[in-house]
């Protein structure tokens, strides 16, 4: 049972208590990320994520690693397109001294000018590390290729320029714009009582922000192709198709038709491509949802010399599922298999607050496993159809990252 309120400032809080297990789980959600970001400030919210990390007006950043550790608990935080997360998982005896801490980090962060230049050589490093990645990187140049210069093709980590050129005072105005409490949700879950809403409100429930949210620009879908020459043994290779927004009703079939197309093992492409061709050890599909669009993308890694039979095998294979559907046994399978992973996914405490918090910010509703599994048998071959037109009746976008063929 999940429990929700709403604070006087427009902060929401959900949890769900969960009796059986010895750990809470508290994250703090707030709806901001590269999408929020402009050109001159792209990667704020990442390195604000950083800096959470790195001190408060009481605590240095020793001291929060050390008083998550003297209590064997686990912290951390990423940030995404469309939103950030800070979390922490602990005992069920800590939580109150786990929610001191993330409110102290959220309120109180001093982001002092040394620690500052300090973190900025960490992400550094960790963007240089993202650039000697080929197969990570080409993702970020496929959604350049699909949204162009819309903030949905901007990369999460940033730029070197721009990381340089933040300051304690770009950080605080970001936060002033975009942590509004209208913007946040804190989402528990474990072995918590309700009470302990209460003492949420406490840290959360006082702060207030005149800020009103700018609303997004929706992005076209552009069918673009970057390639970018670099010196790799292994030649990396983007598909994307435009696809459907967060809350879409035909969403689990299209997670049903991502799932025969290069979901899982025994997938078309993973069938197609690597076992029986040998052209790739490496090749997936997977389908990210945003507030208003969405992208479905196929990924695959070959020998620069087999990179056009590649490319020419994932065609055909989408071709053939576009003409012809999927098989009965596929529909069949994909749903049980659709509905296993839904509720494994659902057993720790981790997944339970993370889909509260991210269904809470994002659509504003919570459906019940009974009500997803209801909904996963209802998919038809009809409304997969629907779903092929949609997403296939498009060309698509392509980004390469290969060593120059001589």
């Amino acid at each position: 049972m999940i429990e929700k309120y709403t604070s006087n400032n427009g902060l929401r809080i959900v949890l769900e208590k969960i009796p059986a297990v010895r750990s809470v789980t508290i994250g703090i959600w707030v709806l901001t990320g590269s999408r929020n970001e402009e050109k001159s400030n792209n990667g704020i919210s990442h390195f604000l994520e950083h800096m959470f990390f790195k001190g408060t007006k009481t605590r240095t950043a020793t001291d929060i690693a050390e008083a998550f550790d003297s209590i064997g608990g686990q912290v951390n935080a990423f940030t995404s397109k469309e939103y950030t997360c800070y979390y922490a998982k602990v005992l069920d005896t800590h939580k109150e001294y786990a929610l001191d801490i993330l409110a102290d980090m959220f309120f109180n962060s001093s982001f002092d000018e040394e620690e500052m230049e300090r973190e900025k050589k960490v992400v550094l490093e960790e963007i240089k590390m993202y650039e000697d990645t080929p197969d990570d990187i080409v993702h970020d140049l496929l959604a350049k290729a699909s949204y162009g210069d819309h903030p949905l093709g901007y990369p999460i980590l940033g730029t070197e320029e721009r990381l340089k050129s933040f300051s304690p005072d770009n950080l605080r105005e970001y936060i002033h714009n975009q942590y509004t409490p209208e913007n946040v949700v804190v989402s528990v879950a474990g072995n918590v009582d309700t009470d302990f809403i209460s003492k949420i409100e406490n840290y959360f429930g006082q702060y207030h922000s005149t800020v009103q949210r700018t609303e997004f620009t929706k992005p076209s879908f552009l069918s673009e192709q970057i390639e970018r020459h670099k010196d790799t043994e292994q030649a990396h290779l983007c598909i994307g198709y435009n696809g459907l927004p967060l809350g879409s009703e035909d969403v689990y079939s299209l997670i049903i038709l991502n799932n025969v197309l290069g979901g899982s093992m025994s997938s078309r492409l993973f069938q197609e491509v690597r076992e029986k061709r040998g052209l790739a050890y490496s090749v997936f599909s997977y389908h990210s949802s945003f507030l208003d669009n969405g992208l479905l993308t196929i990924y695959a890694g070959t020998g620069k010399e087999q990179l056009s039979l590649l490319k020419e095998t994932i065609e055909n294979t989408v071709q053939l599922l576009s003409e012809k559907g999927l098989t009965e046994k596929e529909l069949k399978n994909s749903k049980e298999q659709l509905k296993g992973s839904l509720m494994l996914s659902l057993e720790s405490t981790n997944s339970r607050m993370s889909r509260n918090g991210k269904n809470e910010l994002l659509l504003k509703r919570h459906r019940t496993l009974d009500e997803m599994i209801q909904e996963i048998d209802a998919v038809s071959h009809e409304s997969i159809r629907k779903v092929i037109d949609s997403t296939f009746g498009t060309k698509p976008s392509t980004a390469i990252i290969a060593p120059k063929l001589v």
